[in-house]
């Protein structure tokens, strides 16, 4: 195994993720890629790049997302693990697994809520997106 793929959104699951996939990083001496998939950019009718209150929101939301990605990222590193921390925005599964294609990755380990059968057929599931349709094995991490 060379490449473990951490997707974290996070929830109170994604320190459980993040500490499972550094784990899984040690026992195999190999590279763990951290990503989180920010919402693509929002659509505004009748505006070209859309109010400043949204955009100046939306700048901070993502300040503040890559500041936590990082943080974790630095210290990972410092436990010794190589890790490279990414901030994408995109469709969620789709962008999970493009990921999966783009880094060779080996393995996924990523959260799931536990929402349970009506949520997942109304609303859908990340985790049941990737577990569907990825070509690697994936890790489920509940979050309880």
């Amino acid at each position: 195994m060379k490449n473990i793929l951490a997707p974290i959104d996070f929830s109170d699951v994604s320190e459980k993720v993040i500490f499972e996939a550094a784990e899984l990083a040690k026992v195999f001496s190999c590279k763990l890629w951290l990503l989180h998939v920010a919402a693509p950019e929002p659509d505004f009718v009748g505006y070209t790049i859309g109010p400043k209150e949204e955009r100046d929101w939306r700048a901070l939301t993502l300040h503040n997302e890559h500041k936590y990605i990082q943080e974790k990222a630095l210290f990972l590193e410092k436990e010794g693990i190589q890790v490279t921390p990414l901030l994408v925005q995109g469709v969620t599964v789709d962008t999970i697994l493009k990921k999966i294609d783009k880094f060779d990755i080996d393995m996924v380990v990523m959260g799931t809520h536990g929402h349970g059968a009506l949520y997942s057929l109304v609303a859908g599931s990340v985790s049941n997106g990737v577990v569907q349709e990825s070509k690697v094995p994936v890790m489920l991490v509940p979050s309880k």
